[in-house]
């Protein structure tokens, strides 16, 4: 099993940036989708999830209204539509695959300067 996530970067206060994870070595439209972040000297906290219909979606509070996650099941792809970027949301950002375990990818860097 293969997560790749892509599309980290630096971006300015207010500015977007769109992440990728790439999905490898599972059935992908079994398994729930997630993104995490972590910043430095903090746990990693969940961002979103969404089920494999898209039918279930769900976001943090600190995210919500700003952020958009979405799937392809036919390209094995994760998406996350990051908008109207606060220096806070500066961190690594993961995906991860959900089923009965649950697979990271090694995760792409966002920082978002003030």
């Amino acid at each position: 099993v293969r997560l790749v996530e892509s599309g980290g970067g630096l971006a300015q206060s207010g500015g977007s940036l769109r992440l990728s994870c790439s999905v490898s070595g599972l059935t992908f439209s079994n398994y729930v989708m997630k993104w995490y972040r972590q910043a430095p000297g903090k746990e990693r906290e969940f961002v979103a999830s969404i089920s494999p219909a898209d039918d279930s979606i769900y976001y943090s509070d600190s995210v919500k209204g700003r952020f958009t996650v979405s799937r392809n099941n036919v390209r094995y792809q994760l998406y996350l539509q990051m908008n109207s970027l606060k220096p806070e949301d500066t961190a690594m950002y993961y995906c991860a695959a959900t089923l009965s375990s649950t697979y990271w990818g090694q995760g792409t860097q966002v920082t978002v300067s003030s």
